[in-house]
């Protein structure tokens, strides 16, 4: 039988309950979300699970939506299972205020520096990474780039020539 999207849910329902919820299919996507507190089983499931085996860790990044109370960082997984060249998607939110997840790097070593990455950009604390330092940035910045409470460039500037940045 093939691997489907269906199939994926089902199993995931199966397992899990309603401790996965949200499931959307954005351009054929699968996408779904799972309490923080369970990240790991939820992703040791998909690597594990003979029919699944969702084990290749495609991406890992963050997003803040800072109007979403209790709920401003969403730590999103991009999983690939090879074998039957199907990708799904796995977000987890936190709170701003206590953006404590479990790293996934025993489970997946590509989990490393993206998990790097993502702390160094929106400050969320992989909590067991074995080296979670900056990456990109330099060691003495206190803040977080990638979080919407800094503004964008402002569009007025006439101290530089936009002409250089192909605009």
């Amino acid at each position: 039988m093939a691997l489907n999207n269906e199939t994926i849910k089902t199993r995931l329902i199966e397992k899990f309950g309603d401790q996965v919820s949200n499931f959307d299919e954005p351009y054929g996507l699968l996408t779904f979300e799972a309490p923080k507190e369970m990240n790991l089983k939820v992703m040791q499931f998909l690597f594990d699970d003979e029919q699944l085996r969702f084990q290749f860790l495609t991406d890992l990044t963050a997003v803040h939506y800072p109007d979403k109370k209790d709920r401003e960082l969403a730590v999103v997984y991009h999983l690939h299972n090879l074998v039957d060249n199907i990708r799904i998607r796995f977000k987890v939110f936190t709170d701003i205020n206590k953006p404590d997840i479990y790293t996934a790097t025993q489970l997946y070593s590509s989990a490393n520096w993206m998990e790097r990455e993502t702390f160094d950009f929106f400050g969320v604390n992989f909590v067991g990474h074995p080296n979670l330092k900056r990456i990109l940035n330099v060691d003495e910045m206190n803040y977080f780039p990638m979080l919407k409470q800094y503004p964008l460039e402002d569009q007025t500037r006439v101290d530089k020539d936009d002409a250089m940045f192909g605009r």
